[in-house]
């Protein structure tokens, strides 16, 4: 081989590597084999693809010190054919338009797969809100809402929280929404305090519903979720719920990590004790000495492995060392295309994120249509309500992908965006 020909094919595979680490680029690739399956010729993937709308906001913030920072936000609207978009808002340094436009195809999925009646949005904030004081953030929301005003409502594009976002966020944006539009409109936006017309069980539905396709998928495993041992990447909102629920089941948590690192006791952690410790933004382990790293969590040898933290954990270098039987996708993209298949190959059941973490949105639904009719379910009853769509999700998914002969993830890309190109198509968009 010439050196040329090296130099090329090393070329290649860096290229390949680093597409496949493209959250946005992936998600196009999924999509477009998805509508190939169904059927759909190459028009209806060249305009669901992109999102139909991204607007691009320029944010000025009065900071305490006097002084006036400028921050970036965006908010993406993928397709609107089945009606207003939806999705979260987050606050983070490394917001990008590329991970927003991605995000909010994702929702349209999403909302296919738990057939709610939205279609796909993104909301970000280029900022590190572990920074910012609470009036500072408070005017950062405010003047956010502001600058995405024309875009958004109840019936056109509903926000709710996100990374590093939550409840009170929420309720500064609907008070600015309201002023605006000079009357009271709770339906604008979702994951507000009780008092503001939020929903019972919305804080937790996100773990809900990942605990709901974990039981599924042990059922299809064969294995007994008491005493199944779970390894969890993350210890957010997501994990953190989700760590107690299972353990709360009889699980045995056997690893668990924040952004700093892990820790790992084979004969299960004190999962309340970790609670009690851990602070605002989720972390706990520099409490203990010997730590591990997040890949070194990941290889665990457990029966479920849960990545709750953030995207491409799980790759072609290591997607051969998973010891689980089981991976549920609690973060949004933990495992790349290439690992997928990998996973899939070696007889692992992958549980893709757009099913495995739509109990937030199904939830947000929910309150939505509380907040329109006017009258508020318990706990019990939305609990009940979210149990039963992820179910039929998880089972309706799961059939498309032994009918097809397609791993989980390409089946959750085929029911996801279904419902938007047949819509599409009605419309006489394509």
């Amino acid at each position: 081989m010439s050196a040329t020909t090296s130099i090329d094919t090393l070329t290649k595979e860096t290229q390949e590597e680093k597409e496949s680490l493209n959250l946005f680029y992936s998600t196009q690739t999924v999509i477009q084999k998805a509508l190939a399956k169904l059927g759909y010729n190459n028009e209806m993937f060249e305009l669901l693809k992109e999102p139909i709308r991204l607007l691009t906001v320029r944010i000025p913030v009065r900071m305490d010190d006097g002084s006036v920072k400028i921050f970036t936000g965006y908010r993406s609207q993928h397709n609107d054919s089945v009606g207003p978009t939806k999705g979260g808002v987050r606050f983070h340094p490394e917001v990008n338009e590329e991970e927003v436009k991605a995000l909010s195809i994702w929702m349209s999925l999403k909302c296919g797969i738990t057939n709610l009646p939205y279609g796909g949005g993104k909301g970000g904030i280029m900022c590190d809100p572990k920074q910012m004081s609470f009036r500072e953030l408070e005017r950062l929301s405010r003047g956010y809402v502001r600058a995405i005003s024309q875009v958004v409502g109840p019936t056109k594009d509903i926000p709710a929280p996100d990374v590093y976002t939550n409840s009170q966020i929420m309720a500064w944006m609907m008070d600015e929404y309201s002023r605006l539009r000079e009357f009271d409109s709770p339906g604008f936006i979702t994951g507000k305090p009780l008092v503001l017309g939020g929903s019972q069980g919305r804080e937790t539905a996100t773990a809900r519903g990942v605990t709901i396709c974990i039981d599924e998928a042990v059922k299809k495993k064969g294995i007994e979720l008491k005493g199944a041992r779970v390894v969890i990447q993350g210890f957010g909102n997501a994990g953190s719920y989700l760590a107690k629920f299972l353990h709360d089941a009889g699980a045995k948590i056997v690893g668990v990590s924040d952004v700093y690192g892990g820790i790992h006791d084979p004969n299960g952690l004190d999962i309340d004790y970790l609670l009690d410790r851990r602070d605002s933004f989720g972390t706990f382990s520099k409490l203990f000495d010997n730590t591990i790293s997040n890949q070194e969590l990941l290889e665990l040898d457990c029966d479920i492995l849960v990545p709750a933290a953030i995207s491409n954990q799980i790759t072609a270098k290591n997607a051969h060392n998973i010891k689980a039987s089981i991976v549920v996708e609690a973060a949004n993209g933990p495992t790349t295309l290439e690992a997928t298949h990998i996973l899939t190959d070696r007889g692992i059941l992958l549980v893709p994120d757009i099913l495995a973490s739509a109990g937030g949105v199904t939830v947000s639904y929910f309150e939505w249509v509380q907040n329109n009719q006017g009258y508020y379910w318990s706990e019990q009853e939305v609990e009940e309500k979210l149990c039963k769509v992820m179910v039929n999700s998880f089972d309706n998914i799961y059939q498309t992908a032994q009918s097809h002969k397609v791993d989980m993830r390409l089946a959750a890309y085929m029911v996801g965006i279904k419902k938007v190109a047949e819509a599409s198509q009605f419309r006489g968009w394509v």
